[in-house]
Order: C-alpha cells, then structure tokens, then sequence
C-alpha cells in the first residue's frame, strides 16, 4: 500500500517550502496566485487529501462552514448551495446548511455555533440578524448573500433588486399594459421594499398611476399568491398584469387566475422573480427575472474564504452581480377592450 502523499511532497516537487504549501492549498494571499496554482495542480496530481484531524488540532479551526437559509425545503437555495460546495470544497472546507424557519432563536444558534469554533465562517441568507444585534456579531466571519441586512456592516454580494424589477414592469409596459398591479414579498424587508421600489419607478417613468389596492403584500410563498391574486381580480376594474415579487407567489397566482377562467397571458400577464427551475416547466412558460444563484454562492464563499485566510473585506460596498429577464409564455399584449 502506498503511502498516504504530505505537504512535502508537495513541497519537494515544487521546490518551495511545506509552509508556501500550507499557505497555497488555504488560498492564503502571501503566497502568489501563480504559485498557489502550480501547488494545487500538484495535489491533485498526487492525489492529496488533507489530514483533517490533524490540521484541525494543529490550526483549532473545524474546517467548515455554514450556509444559514430561512427554509431549506425552498428549491431557490439549491443553486447557490452548489455554488458555495463548490467554492469551499477547493479550499478544503466542508458546508454545514443551518434552517432557521424564520425563528429568532434559532438564528441565535447558528450564530452562537460560530462562536464558540464549531464552523469558521457564515454565508447568512435570512435576511437579519438574530436578537442579540449587531454590537455582538462584530468580527466574526460573516458574508450576507442576497438577502440584504442594512447597516449591519457586514460584506453584502447581491443583486440589483430595483433595477431587476423596474425592468421587468417596463416589458409589460412595452407590451401594452396599463393597469399593471404588484404582489410583494414580507413588507418591510429590504429586498421587498426595493421590488416594490422598481415597480413603482417603471410605472411613473411611464406616466401611470398606482390605484392603492394594485399593491398587495404576499409572504414569498405559493399560498399568499394564490389570496393576492383572488384579492386583486374582486376589484372593480382588476389589472391586466401582475409583476409578482418572486417565482412561487406567481405560480400561486397563476393557480388562481385559472381557477376564476381567466387565461394566461391572454387575459392577464404574469412575470415572477427568480428564474427557479420550475419557470420554465410551469404552463405557461414563466416570464421571470434570472438571478444568477450558483454565481451569488461561488462569489459568497470567495469572499468568506479571503476574511478567513486574513484578507481586508470591505463591509460597506456589496459585490452586486447581474440579472437577466428571461421572457416566456406569460407575457403578451393585452387584449382590446
């Protein structure tokens, strides 16, 4: 049996020391990115696999890290788990998922598990922060994805959610609509309040007023799609397009609009937001906003990984990746009256 290959091995056919090995296969930035490169192609050709127990004694770091998600039953955090593996399992990091179910102590848990060195880091996506604030969150190694957590200080990677939305209310404007109403996520969460924020810039740049009863606020999931739309369509005059906040509260409507007659999109036109795998197998096609999860993981986990090699992270500018409006089978024009 041969022998399990070490650091010096690596070292010796490099012609660097075990120390410039350690430091390249963590990514550190003293070693350069040329040399980290040629250290790893040099593990992998020798089939190196990290003592764990051993490093985990000698550095006191458990080698992991967490991915804390509201609800990890969601199918939209598939894609950015994958991202963040991926990301981490480089750099010989394993992901621990943390489900808060949206309960503070919970949250508090996963946070204390911090803490107390039982995972390194934090990809936070729920949104806030647990109850203890942020005076006892300060200096640990947490990176916020995609659900934003204002004034927190902590490194944010996100999307453009007023500039997404506001695109999307602009296609339907472009088509034809005028009386264009919006379901919205968890008021007065961030990343609704810009949704909400796009929809309404779209509709004045196009000259359109905003009835009071055309915004109507959702949860994010299939159910309060479904009481939004019936809400919407017992108006007097209903609209004739629903921008809706993300994917599953837009299938829930769309459940709806067939189970009152009406169809999709030839009496109403429908855009979510998400882009979930199920868009495009849904009838019809979901016309929706594409954020590119995988990217928002890899990108996460990147930055996580430099705080924990003692890299500088600033916390006050997010890392804002695109979005792309995928249109589909929802949308048309609006029928004349």
């Amino acid at each position: 049996m041969r022998d399990r290959p070490k650091i010096k091995d690596i070292a010796e056919r490099a012609g660097v020391s075990a120390a410039t090995v350690s430091r390249a296969l963590a990514d550190s930035t003293l070693v350069t990115a040329e040399t980290r490169q040629r250290i790893h192609d040099l593990a992998r050709e020798l089939n190196y696999r990290p003592n764990v127990s051993a490093r985990n004694l000698r550095t006191r770091k458990s080698m992991s890290v967490l991915l804390v998600v509201r609800d990890v039953g969601n199918p939209f955090y598939l894609d950015i788990l994958k991202g963040v593996e991926a990301t981490a399992r480089e750099a010989g990091y394993s992901v621990l998922m943390g489900n808060t179910e949206n309960d503070p102590l919970r949250e508090l848990e996963y946070f204390n598990m911090l803490r107390d060195g039982h995972a390194d880091g934090m990809v936070l996506m729920t949104g806030k922060l647990p109850p203890v604030g942020a005076s006892r969150i300060g200096g640990l190694p947490v990176v916020v994805a995609l659900e934003m957590i204002e004034d927190s200080g902590l490194p944010h990677v996100q999307v453009d959610n007023v500039a997404a939305a506001r695109e999307a209310v602009e296609h339907l404007i472009a088509l034809g609509h005028r009386r264009i109403a919006h379901i919205s996520g968890p008021i007065p969460e961030p990343m609704s309040l810009y949704r909400r924020e796009g929809y309404r810039l779209a509709m004045g740049d196009a000259g359109l007023e905003i009835p009071a009863d055309y915004e109507v606020r959702g949860n994010f999931l299939l159910e309060s799609g479904q009481e939004c739309c019936q809400a919407l369509f017992d108006l007097p005059e209903p609209p004739t397009a629903l921008f809706v906040a993300n994917d599953e509260m837009a299938y829930g409507a769309v459940h709806e609009l067939r189970r009152m007659g009406r169809e999709v999109p030839g009496e109403v036109s429908v855009v979510g937001f998400d882009d979930l795998y199920l868009s495009k197998a849904f009838y019809p096609p979901l016309t929706t906003v594409r954020q590119p999860r995988a990217e928002i993981g890899r990108t996460a986990m990147g930055l996580l990984l430099r705080i924990l090699s003692g890299g500088g992270v600033d916390g006050g500018e997010p890392i804002v990746l695109p979005t792309v409006l995928n249109i589909r089978g929802s949308t048309a024009p609006p029928r004349s009256r």
